[in-house]
Parts: structure tokens; C-alpha cells; sequence
């Protein structure tokens, strides 16, 4: 049986989603996403804050991770409480009642030649 690995809270303080794309949706479309990882026996209850350099932030947005589990998270998916602004910078905190890993990953597809960022965030508990 595998044990809960990472940690609670992760923070990610880069963020943006490019307001244009090239090539063909969803593969394509310009996004980022919060590569969730729960290796342990329990759900993870997952919470995201989104701040801003100039409003209030923005959440929590919440989502479950099953047991043993990933979850490839779209921020560009998230619309509860408000979709995140495209074409904007922001960071954002997440918080897990268990301990995840968690990899944050940008598609940035603007041109035909498309650059991709993948990062570990920093992560305590």
C-alpha cells in the first residue's frame, strides 16, 4: 500500500492564460493546468485561491481527487466562483486536506511554434 506523499499547500506564483491559440481545440488551445497527484488511501478535497496583481482574489474553487489518483486540472476549466481572466497574470494557492504533489504546466499556443512550461511549485505543509 503506497503512503500519502507531498504536501498540503502549494503555491504557484506564476500564472497566465494566453487569450489566443493555433491549432486545433481542446489539444491545442492555450492553457494551464495544476497536475494533481494523491497517492494516498483518502480523497483529496482540493481548494484554489487565484490572486491578482490589481482585485481581490478570486475562490476557492474546489475539486476531488480520488485515492490513488490524478487529476489533470484545466484552469481554464474552472468557472466557479468566475472563469479566470485570460490574457491576465495571476498566482494561485492550493490546499489539500491530505498530501499531494502537485506540477504546474502551460501551453502556450499563440504561434505555430508552441512553447510548453512545466514547473514543480512550492509546496508546504
Amino acid at each position: 500500500m503506497t503512503e500519502a506523499i507531498g504536501h498540503r499547500r502549494w503555491a504557484i506564483p506564476e500564472g497566465y492564460i494566453p487569450a489566443q491559440s493555433h491549432g486545433p481545440e481542446p489539444e491545442m488551445l492555450s492553457h494551464e493546468t495544476a497536475c494533481i497527484l494523491n497517492t494516498g488511501p483518502d480523497e483529496a478535497r482540493i481548494s484554489i485561491m487565484v490572486y491578482f496583481e490589481d482585485q481581490d482574489p478570486v475562490g476557492p474553487y474546489r475539486v476531488v481527487v480520488p485515492p490513488r489518483r490524478t487529476l489533470h486540472l484545466r484552469f481554464n476549466d474552472l468557472d466557479d466562483p468566475a472563469p479566470i481572466p485570460l490574457a491576465t497574470d495571476y498566482a494561485s494557492v492550493i490546499e489539500a486536506n491530505v498530501p499531494i504533489v502537485v506540477q504546474h504546466t502551460r501551453l502556450d499556443s499563440r504561434q505555430a511554434e508552441n512553447a510548453l512550461l512545466s514547473v514543480t511549485p512550492y509546496g508546504t505543509d
